[in-house]
């Protein structure tokens, strides 16, 4: 290292190119290996504590490279969205993944990237923590430098980077999708607009105060109240887009603004450090945090997966806040509402009995594949929908609702100590509600599909399923004569995605103001009537989701043996409700005397694919929900320790309702009403 630091003594040496060897130098061989990179500064800075020539010759070099480059693109745009929208930025990112954009060499951020050129850089570049980047500084010594009388050509392009950032705050913040949810931003004075006239008035006193006593720090602080208003705006403008419905336009200017918002304090940071304190030692820290974070943004400004979690962000919140308020109903507290769940899982037990027979009526017609997936999808989803309609539950629906109520308690909990006995009790509730929807679909669909065979047999003469048939059945739900598990994984999958999609249409009805846009058309009134009308359009409102994620979930089941059928794979589904009502038309095809052994390994099977489809789904959707909530690890990992310790010391609450006498006591639901008012 040392010899390599003799070389900066060269007048003709390229300072860019000895850098990036030196940040060889201190690049350990695996990117986690963050000690290895943290000797290595250490040992770089007793060599410039010891050697003063060589400790001159690399603080020249990086003043020379600060005062010959243009620092503008770096600050302003370095880990900050461009303004050409979304789309426009994924198809970007992926075009220079592809190939790679030209350097311009003029530039400090071309220098950046030249330095740190892996994408693992960031790695040990935050991993040394922000004290050895301190450390390194300090080492530098720039104090003996001389002062300079004019201000800096590094603090002007700071200077005029704060400027074009405030430029971009204004016209970002009077976007007219945030005026429309924000429009006191049009009535009253826009802090967006009000922190330009200040950043303007800012960057012109500080130019002509430079090296001279300051006199007080209020503009300072009236910028720094500015940006917390304009914080303010932002977040309130998510809340009423939880509310009304967002786009993923809007979600990606809010995320332009916070990062906007968040560059100009750190540059504000280092400009008011410099401006109270001549060595410039107190703007230390913040010329680490924002060099490590440009590194960070510079190593992955091609990151595609990282854009889209980033600006999705909403969008998921926006899809699971609905999805938990339908999931309230899926929820049980009292007797009578667990007996109302069982009744309304009769129904969808009913309803899905018929579904199975005319599934295996339709396969036998001996379709075309094409018609015959169609004719499945349309079973399906067509079903599903008059189960909703009837008001009626498919168990497995369940879980895509109640995780997202759960996540939003835990949301609104704030991950209280204080709180996770409700919140334990809600898991609780959750865990007997499905358990009596699973019985009430899995009770009622046997027996009744057993008695429309035996029904069809009786009109026809011929079962409706032959023995061969009926044998071929009971072994698809076995676990051992069939990937029943993977396939109900399948299924699974398609559940957490169904319910991803009625919110999306829950979202997209209030984002476009569905509803409202209906009792607009006239000829719709006169065909209705308009009383009965402002019905159709608030039930269309309220079961938009519902409806379009039960019809694409059936599309979902029914296309995805299609699919394995055109790919060639063997990829089918396994349903717990569909899976029990064809043992029920198993056992009647058999002449109600199947071999046991299969007959209990299919229902073991039932079981199996019970499982699987709810684990899969809620696990899945708990996932989505905590992320987009921004719940913490160590929150939820506190509430499954205390789910576990209450599972064993009252496993009853998971499995039946509290008794009538307990019932009477504090309504759980009360105290959640508590928890969201923050009481």
């Amino acid at each position: 290292m040392e010899e390599l630091l003799n070389r900066f003594l060269d007048p003709d040496a390229d300072p860019t190119t000895l850098l990036a060897l030196l940040v060889d130098q201190i690049r350990p061989s695996s990117p986690s290996d963050h000690e290895s990179a943290r000797r290595s500064l250490q040992a770089l800075c007793y060599i410039l504590s010891t050697h003063p020539e060589l400790r001159r010759a690399l603080r020249d070099a990086l003043t020379s490279l600060l005062r010959t480059h243009r620092h503008t693109e770096l600050y302003t745009a370095s880990g900050i969205l461009p303004n050409t929208g979304f789309v426009s930025e994924s198809l970007h990112r992926i075009g220079h993944t592809l190939l790679p954009e030209v350097l311009d060499p003029g530039l400090l951020r071309s220098v950046l990237r030249r330095l740190f050129d892996r994408p693992s850089d960031r790695h040990w570049v935050i991993g040394v923590t922000e004290e050895t980047w301190q450390d390194l500084i300090e080492a530098l010594q720039f104090a003996e430098m001389p002062a300079s009388a004019t201000l800096p050509r590094a603090l002007g392009e700071i200077l005029r980077s704060l400027r074009v950032l405030s430029y971009w705050i204004a016209a970002c913040g009077m976007e007219p999708e945030l005026l429309r949810l924000e429009p006191s931003l049009e009535a009253y004075e826009s802090p967006f607009v009000a922190q330009n006239r200040e950043i303007t008035a800012y960057v012109d006193t500080y130019q002509e105060g430079w090296r001279q006593p300051v006199a007080g720090d209020a503009d300072d602080r009236h910028l720094r109240v500015l940006f917390s208003q304009c914080q303010e705006v932002i977040e309130r403008v998510r809340r009423n887009a939880a509310r009304n419905g967002t786009s993923i336009r809007l979600t990606y200017h809010l995320q332009r603004l916070r990062q906007l918002l968040r560059r100009s304090e750190q540059l504000l940071d280092i400009l008011a450090s410099l401006q109270a304190d001549a060595t410039g030692t107190s703007a230390y820290p913040a010329m680490v945090t924002l060099f490590t974070q440009l590194v960070r943004e510079e190593c992955l400004r091609n990151n595609l997966l990282r854009h889209w979690r980033q600006n999705t962000e909403l969008i998921a919140l926006r899809v699971t806040d609905n999805a938990s308020q339908h999931g309230e109903h899926y929820i049980t507290e009292t007797f009578e509402e667990y007996r109302s769940m069982a009744r309304s899982a009769m129904i969808g037990g009913c309803v899905i009995a018929g579904m199975a027979c005319l599934k295996i009526l339709l396969a036998k017609a001996q379709m075309p594949p094409l018609t015959g997936g169609i004719a499945f999808c349309l079973n399906y989803g067509l079903g599903f929908c008059l189960i909703h309609i009837l008001h009626g539950t498919v168990a497995t629906k369940q879980p895509a609702m109640t995780a997202n109520a759960i996540a939003a308690s835990i949301s609104e909990a704030g991950g209280k100590l204080r709180n996770l006995e409700v919140l334990t009790d809600l898991m609780a509730r959750t865990c007997r509600s499905q358990i009596i929807a699973i019985l009430g679909n899995v009770g009622i669909a046997i027996p009744l599909a057993a008695l429309i065979s035996l029904t069809v047999l009786g009109i026809s003469g011929q079962p409706l399923t032959g023995s061969e048939k009926s044998l071929l059945l009971l072994e698809q739900q076995s676990p051992i004569h069939s990937g029943a598990v993977v396939y109900a994984a399948i299924a699974g999958v398609c559940l957490f995605i169904s319910g991803l999609i009625s919110g999306y249409y829950d979202n997209y009805a209030a984002y476009n103001r569905i509803p409202e846009r209906l009792l607009q058309l006239s000829w719709l009134q006169r065909l209705f009537g308009q009383a009965r009308m402002r019905r159709v359009a608030g039930y269309i409102g309220d079961n938009l989701g519902a409806l379009a994620g039960n019809l694409l979930f059936g599309f979902l089941l029914g296309g995805t043996t299609l699919f394995g059928l055109l790919v060639g794979l063997p990829i089918d589904i396994r349903h717990v409700a569909f899976s029990s009502a064809f043992i029920g038309v198993a056992f009647v095809g058999l002449d109600f005397a199947p071999d046991i052994g299969l007959f209990c390994w299919a229902v073991l099977g039932v079981a199996a694919i019970g499982c699987v489809n709810l684990t899969v789904s809620f696990a899945l959707a708990l996932n989505v929900a905590l992320r987009s909530r921004q719940v913490s690890d160590a929150q939820w990992q506190a509430l499954a320790r205390s789910v576990l310790t209450h599972l064993r010391h009252r496993p009853r609450d998971f499995f039946l309702p509290p008794r009538r006498s307990e019932a009477g006591c504090v309504p759980v639901a009360s105290v959640d009403r508590h928890i969201a008012r923050g009481d």
